[in-house]
């Protein structure tokens, strides 16, 4: 018996839809920039900069979920290749937020000044 080759045309455009308008409202996001988003901090950084985050890790996840088919694996495949990238992407945020608070810190208390 021969296995049936199914189209993924509309599973395709699902993702396509999906990934465009998580990207669309960061864009919007990125031009408005809300004040109460903006000017909140959180963790040391804005709510908007967190969103960015969260969505941009939504997106990753979908795109591996998706264009990687991780779906159709086993779920100890799929952790092993989701958990070390999980905490890398953990570990490279605090980084960047860590480092970004520290710099923002020396340039506003220190005696060198604004060049960018």
């Amino acid at each position: 018996m021969a296995h049936a080759h199914e189209s993924n045309t509309k599973r395709i455009w699902v993702v396509f839809g999906l990934l465009s308008l998580i990207t669309m409202v960061e864009v919007i996001l990125g031009i408005y920039k809300p004040d109460a988003l903006f000017k909140t901090n959180i963790l040391s950084s804005s709510i908007l900069n967190w969103i960015f985050i969260i969505l941009t890790l939504v997106k990753a996840y979908y795109i591996m979920w998706a264009f990687m088919h991780l779906e159709g694996e086993k779920a100890s495949l799929r952790w092993s290749i989701v958990a070390p990238l999980v905490f890398l992407i953990i570990y490279l945020c605090f980084i960047v937020l860590i480092e970004a608070d520290y710099v923002f810190e020396v340039f506003k208390h220190g005696h060198f000044k604004w060049i960018f």
